[in-house]
Protein backbone atom coordinates (compact mmCIF):
# COMPACT_ATOMS: atom_id res chain seq x y z
CA UNK A 1 0.00 0.00 0.00
CA UNK A 2 1.25 3.47 -0.91
CA UNK A 3 0.03 6.56 0.87
CA UNK A 4 -0.13 9.76 -1.15
CA UNK A 5 -0.50 13.16 0.46
CA UNK A 6 -0.74 16.46 -1.39
CA UNK A 7 0.01 19.85 0.12
CA UNK A 8 0.60 23.43 -0.94
CA UNK A 9 -2.80 24.48 -2.19
CA UNK A 10 -4.40 27.75 -1.25
CA UNK A 11 -5.77 31.07 -2.41
CA UNK A 12 -3.89 33.17 -4.93
CA UNK A 13 -4.61 36.11 -7.17
CA UNK A 14 -4.44 35.86 -10.98
CA UNK A 15 -0.86 35.91 -12.14
CA UNK A 16 0.36 34.40 -8.90
CA UNK A 17 2.21 31.18 -8.21
CA UNK A 18 1.85 28.13 -6.02
CA UNK A 19 3.97 25.04 -5.52
CA UNK A 20 2.22 21.78 -4.79
CA UNK A 21 3.97 18.85 -3.15
CA UNK A 22 3.13 15.15 -3.28
CA UNK A 23 4.62 12.97 -0.58
CA UNK A 24 4.47 9.19 -0.86
CA UNK A 25 5.16 6.62 1.82
CA UNK A 26 4.28 3.18 3.10
CA UNK A 27 6.03 0.91 0.63
CA UNK A 28 9.32 0.23 -1.05
CA UNK A 29 7.66 -0.50 -4.39
CA UNK A 30 9.12 1.54 -7.19
CA UNK A 31 7.03 4.50 -8.26
CA UNK A 32 7.25 4.32 -12.03
CA UNK A 33 5.58 7.65 -12.65
CA UNK A 34 3.78 10.45 -10.87
CA UNK A 35 1.04 12.65 -12.13
CA UNK A 36 -1.03 15.67 -11.24
CA UNK A 37 -4.69 15.89 -12.12
CA UNK A 38 -7.38 18.42 -11.31
CA UNK A 39 -11.13 18.56 -11.08
CA UNK A 40 -13.13 21.75 -11.11
CA UNK A 41 -16.75 21.89 -9.90
CA UNK A 42 -19.07 20.35 -12.45
CA UNK A 43 -16.22 19.14 -14.65
CA UNK A 44 -14.44 15.88 -15.23
CA UNK A 45 -11.01 15.22 -13.79
CA UNK A 46 -8.32 16.20 -16.27
CA UNK A 47 -4.62 15.55 -16.51
CA UNK A 48 -2.37 18.45 -15.61
CA UNK A 49 1.06 16.87 -15.87
CA UNK A 50 2.76 13.52 -15.63
CA UNK A 51 6.36 12.45 -15.24
CA UNK A 52 7.78 9.02 -15.87
CA UNK A 53 11.03 7.65 -17.17
CA UNK A 54 10.35 9.30 -20.50
CA UNK A 55 10.16 12.77 -19.03
CA UNK A 56 7.33 15.22 -18.41
CA UNK A 57 4.08 15.64 -20.27
CA UNK A 58 1.61 18.48 -19.82
CA UNK A 59 -1.98 19.19 -20.52
CA UNK A 60 -2.45 21.80 -23.23
CA UNK A 61 -3.98 24.33 -20.86
CA UNK A 62 -0.93 24.45 -18.58
CA UNK A 63 1.96 24.16 -21.02
CA UNK A 64 4.50 26.90 -20.45
CA UNK A 65 3.04 27.81 -17.05
CA UNK A 66 3.32 24.65 -14.92
CA UNK A 67 6.37 22.51 -14.25
CA UNK A 68 6.34 19.00 -12.82
CA UNK A 69 9.35 17.57 -11.04
CA UNK A 70 10.31 14.62 -8.86
CA UNK A 71 12.77 13.89 -6.11
CA UNK A 72 13.29 10.17 -6.62
CA UNK A 73 15.39 9.82 -3.49
CA UNK A 74 12.39 10.79 -1.38
CA UNK A 75 9.61 9.63 -3.70
CA UNK A 76 8.21 13.15 -3.68
CA UNK A 77 6.68 15.03 -6.54
CA UNK A 78 6.13 18.73 -7.13
CA UNK A 79 4.05 20.94 -9.34
CA UNK A 80 5.21 24.52 -9.77
CA UNK A 81 2.31 26.60 -11.02
CA UNK A 82 2.99 30.06 -12.40
CA UNK A 83 0.76 32.64 -14.06
CA UNK A 84 -2.28 31.15 -12.40
CA UNK A 85 -5.67 32.09 -13.79
CA UNK A 86 -9.22 31.71 -12.44
CA UNK A 87 -9.75 28.75 -14.75
CA UNK A 88 -7.01 26.91 -12.86
CA UNK A 89 -9.28 26.79 -9.82
CA UNK A 90 -9.82 23.15 -8.92
CA UNK A 91 -8.95 20.37 -6.54
CA UNK A 92 -5.55 19.06 -7.52
CA UNK A 93 -4.78 15.38 -7.06
CA UNK A 94 -1.49 13.52 -7.12
CA UNK A 95 -1.23 9.99 -8.46
CA UNK A 96 1.58 7.51 -7.95
CA UNK A 97 1.84 4.80 -10.59
CA UNK A 98 3.40 1.52 -9.47
CA UNK A 99 3.50 -2.10 -10.54
CA UNK A 100 0.88 -2.75 -7.84
CA UNK A 101 -1.50 -0.14 -9.21
CA UNK A 102 -2.25 3.55 -9.04
CA UNK A 103 -2.54 5.36 -5.73
CA UNK A 104 -4.30 8.70 -5.30
CA UNK A 105 -4.14 11.39 -2.69
CA UNK A 106 -7.12 13.20 -1.20
CA UNK A 107 -6.45 16.37 -3.15
CA UNK A 108 -5.57 19.95 -2.33
CA UNK A 109 -7.72 22.95 -3.22
CA UNK A 110 -6.33 25.69 -5.44
CA UNK A 111 -8.44 28.81 -5.78
CA UNK A 112 -7.47 31.68 -8.06
CA UNK A 113 -9.58 34.78 -7.46
CA UNK A 114 -9.46 38.37 -8.53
Amino acid sequence: QVQVVESGGGLVQPGGSLRLSCATSGSTVRINAMGWYRQAPGKQREVVATMGDGGPNYGDSVKGRFTISRDNTQNTGYLQMNSLQPEDTAVYYCAAFTAWGTYWGQGTQVTVFA
